[in-house]
């Protein structure tokens, strides 16, 4: 079966549709499918739902289809930086669905192990639980209320490697781990791309994070450009 395709543009051919929902994998600007996510706009699919911890910065990563107006709903933990992001939201522009980020990434780890729901105590008496399920659970410390979070799983997912070999065998580095991992097994198609591939066997077997059978399209990235949330020229300071 192909796996290895010659760009972003070929690799998520045939896999577009407006109204789709997306999971995305990265952390700030770090971990980001960026050559992914370029291609997904020059296709112009729309009223899309991504789950992402962020949206990238203005004009950078996720930031890019909130410019282009392809996003209707995000389901993130973190708004951060991204001005384009906040005034969307709060023009009411955007749906947005906001989630702890250690519950972001088990809804997508669940989803991916065909697991539809699971309780946790994480957002109990806040804004988080309004219209989930409460549930009491016997704890160390006695009875305790907990949520209940819905697993996620999409039609496609988009993640960010550092390593894979021909076979689709995957490597991440650093913090990129964090959600490109969970989101990988989280939907009906992995498309990845990465910034090196090798031959089958070149990667030490201990080292795979994620396993070939999820990852059913690759694409090698690089080029690279570093991209920096915040540059500081002195102490105290950023532009």
């Amino acid at each position: 079966m192909r796996k290895i395709y010659a760009n972003a543009t070929s690799a998520l051919d045939g896999l577009l549709f407006d109204g789709m929902h997306l999971c995305v994998g990265g952390f700030g600007l770090c971990g980001i499918p960026e050559r992914l996510i370029d291609a997904l706009q020059d296709a112009g699919v729309k009223d899309l739902t991504i789950a992402s911890n962020n949206a990238g910065i203005d004009n950078e990563g996720l930031g890019k289809l909130l410019r282009s107006k392809q996003v209707k709903k995000m389901i993130s933990s973190y708004v951060g930086e991204n001005k384009e992001f906040e005034r969307q939201y709060l023009s009411g522009e955007l749906e947005v669905e906001f989630c702890p980020q250690g519950t972001l990434a088990e809804r997508c780890r669940a989803g991916g192990a065909g697991i539809p729901g699971f309780y946790t105590k994480t957002g109990v008496g806040t804004q988080v639980a309004d219209g989930k399920e409460i549930k009491r659970f016997d704890g160390p410390n006695g009875p305790e209320d907990f949520i209940l979070e819905r697993g996620i799983f999409a039609d496609l997912c988009l993640i960010k490697g550092w390593k894979a070999d021909k076979a689709g065998n995957l490597m991440f580095r650093k913090t990129a781990r964090n959600f490109n991992a969970p989101m990988a097994t989280a939907g009906k198609i992995c498309v990845a791309e990465v910034e090196e591939i090798v031959e089958v066997g070149d990667l030490d077997p201990d080292a795979i994070h994620l396993p070939s059978i999820y990852v059913k399209r690759l694409i090698c990235g690089a080029p690279y450009d570093k991209k920096i949330e915040f540059r500081m020229i002195r102490e105290g300071k950023r532009v």
